[in-house]
C-alpha cells in the first residue's frame, strides 16, 4: 500500500514550502516518525518525520522546489503492520488521491519559472515564481484580498492599494516579495505609474539581497568567484532586514554597566544551580529579567507601529536571537513578565536547543515584541543591530571583559558590558531610550533576585 507524503502546513499563515534536503533516497527503509526531510517556510526550517514506516518508494519534489502545502512530495511503500497503524492517510489522503498527478507539474513549472527569467548567472530559483495555479487578487472589497497581516501594514506603510497588486503566492495570495515590488514600481504590482529615470538597470533580486546597490549586475561577476545560491532562510533574513532598515529609522543608545556582583553569583552558583535545575546558568536570563522590568517602566519600547498609531503591547514576549550554522533564528519567550529567574533560564536554553536541532514550531518565532541579540557571545564589544520587525526596539549585548573602572575615586577591575538599544525613532525618542538603559544598568548592577 502506498502512503503519500504531503507538505504539511506549519502554522495558520504559511501557505508553501521549500524542501531544503531529503534525508532518506529512493528504496531506503524508514521507520514511521523517522526524520524524512527539512523544510524551510517563511518563518521556521523544520525536520518532517515519516508518516508510516516502510519504503521510501518515490520522491516527487526535488531539493530546493517550493511547492504549496498539502501537495504530495513523496510516497512510501507501507510495510504491513506499519500500515495499519500509520495515522497518515485516513480522509486526508482520500483527497489527495485524485489530484495526484497535479501537483507535480505544478511544482516543476515553479521550478523552471525563475531559469527562464533569470538573464545573467542566478544561482537560485526566486521562491516567490507565481505558481500554475495562482489567480490575481480581486479588488473592490478588501476581504476578497488575500494577504497576511504584514503585508496589510507593508502595504499601509508603502501607501499601496493591494486591490491593485497581482499575488504570486499560493492561490494569488499577496507575499512580501509582492509588495517589496510594488514599492520598486516594478512589473508584479502597483497601480500603472512611471519609474524613476534613474533607476538601476538590473532588476531588484526577489530576496532584497542584492536591491539598490548601484551596480549592474555584470559588475558584481569579475576574476575568480564562486556563486553560492542563497538559503531560503538567507533570503528571508535579507528581505526582513532590508524591509525593517527602509521602514524604521534606526537610533542607537550605548551604555557601559558593570556586571561585577552578577558575574560573582554565576561562578558560585553555576555548578549548583545546573545540578539542582537540569538546565545551564548563563547571563542571558539575567538580561531578560531586567529588560523585562524596563519594558514595564516604560511601554513605549514595548510596541508596535501601525500607520499613525502605536500598538502598546501588554505582554513582554521577549525574542532571542540564535545563531545557527545555517543562519539566523528569534525564537519567542511568551509571557516572560510571568516567569521567574529559573523559568527564564530553562526556556531560552530550550528554544535555544530546538533552534539548533529544527524542532521549533512556527508560533514559537511570532508575535515577539522586543528582541535580544547577543554578539557580545562570539567576542563582539558591541553592535549595532538591526531592528526586529515589528519591534520598536532590539537590545544587543556585548562581551563581558574585565576592564580597569573608577570606583569611589579608586581604579578597580570589574567585569564590564557594553549594551547597545537599537530603537525607533517613529515611537521611541532618545530621552526614552537613555531612561530605559538607565534602569536596565540599576537592575543589573544591584541585582537582588535569587536564582530559583
Amino acid at each position: 500500500m502506498a502512503v503519500d507524503v504531503i507538505m504539511p502546513q506549519m502554522g495558520e499563515s504559511i501557505f508553501e514550502g521549500t524542501i531544503t534536503k531529503w534525508l532518506k533516497k529512493p528504496g531506503d527503509k524508514i521507520e514511521r516518525d523517522e526524520p524524512l526531510f527539512e523544510i524551510s517556510t517563511d518563518k521556521v526550517d523544520a525536520e518532517i518525520p515519516s508518516p508510516a514506516a516502510g519504503v521510501l518508494k518515490e520522491i516527487k519534489v526535488k531539493e530546493g522546489q517550493t511547492v504549496p502545502i498539502q501537495t504530495v512530495v513523496a510516497s512510501i511503500d507501507a510495510a504491513g503492520a506499519a500500515t495499519a497503524s500509520a495515522p497518515a492517510p485516513g480522509p486526508a489522503a482520500a483527497k489527495a488521491e485524485a489530484p495526484k498527478a497535479a501537483p507535480a507539474p505544478a511544482a516543476a513549472a515553479k521550478a523552471e519559472a525563475p531559469k527562464a527569467a533569470a538573464g545573467p548567472p542566478s544561482p537560485a530559483p526566486a521562491p516567490s515564481a507565481p505558481p500554475v495555479a495562482a489567480e490575481p487578487a480581486r479588488g473592490g472589497n478588501g476581504d476578497k484580498i488575500r494577504s497576511s497581516p504584514l503585508v496589510r501594514r507593508m502595504a499601509r506603510e508603502q501607501n499601496i492599494d493591494l486591490s491593485q497588486v497581482q499575488g504570486t503566492g499560493a492561490g494569488g495570495r499577496i507575499s512580501k516579495q509582492d509588495i517589496l515590488a510594488a514599492a520598486e514600481g516594478g512589473a508584479r504590482g502597483g497601480a500603472p505609474a512611471a519609474a524613476p529615470a534613474a533607476r538601476p538597470p538590473a532588476p531588484p533580486s526577489s530576496s532584497g539581497a542584492a536591491i539598490e546597490s548601484g551596480v549592474p549586475r555584470e559588475k558584481m561577476y569579475f576574476g575568480s568567484y564562486v556563486v553560492q545560491p542563497m538559503s531560503t532562510m538567507r533570503q528571508k533574513i535579507a528581505e526582513h532586514m532590508v524591509m525593517s532598515k527602509r521602514i524604521s529609522p534606526h537610533v542607537y543608545s550605548i551604555e557601559e554597566v558593570n556586571v561585577n556582583a552578577i558575574a560573582a553569583l554565576r561562578a558560585k552558583e553555576k555548578s549548583k544551580f545546573e545540578q539542582e535545575s537540569g538546565t545551564k546558568l548563563t547571563f542571558m536570563p539575567f538580561f531578560i529579567r531586567a529588560a523585562v522590568e524596563a519594558l514595564r517602566a516604560f511601554p513605549t519600547v514595548n510596541a508596535s507601529v501601525d500607520g499613525t498609531n502605536i500598538v502598546l503591547h501588554k505582554e513582554c514576549n521577549i525574542g532571542i536571537a540564535v545563531a545557527l550554522d545555517w543562519g539566523l533564528i528569534v525564537p519567542v519567550i511568551k509571557n516572560a513578565e510571568e516567569k521567574n529567574f529559573f523559568g527564564l533560564a530553562r526556556s531560552v536554553n530550550d528554544l535555544a536547543e530546538r533552534a539548533r536541532s529544527k524542532k521549533l514550531k512556527p508560533e514559537e518565532v511570532m508575535d515577539s515584541t522586543f528582541s535580544i541579540t547577543n554578539p557580545g557571545v562570539f567576542g563582539g564589544l558591541f553592535g549595532l543591530p538591526v531592528i526586529n520587525q515589528p519591534n520598536v526596539a532590539i537590545l544587543g549585548l556585548g562581551a563581558i571583559e574585565k576592564r580597569p573602572v573608577v570606583v569611589d575615586d579608586a581604579i578597580a577591575i570589574r567585569s564590564m558590558v557594553y549594551l547597545t538599544l537599537s530603537y525607533d525613532h517613529r515611537c521611541v525618542d532618545g530621552a526614552i531610550a537613555h531612561q530605559f538603559m538607565g534602569h536596565l544598568k540599576h537592575t543589573l548592577e544591584n541585582w537582588s533576585e535569587s536564582l530559583f
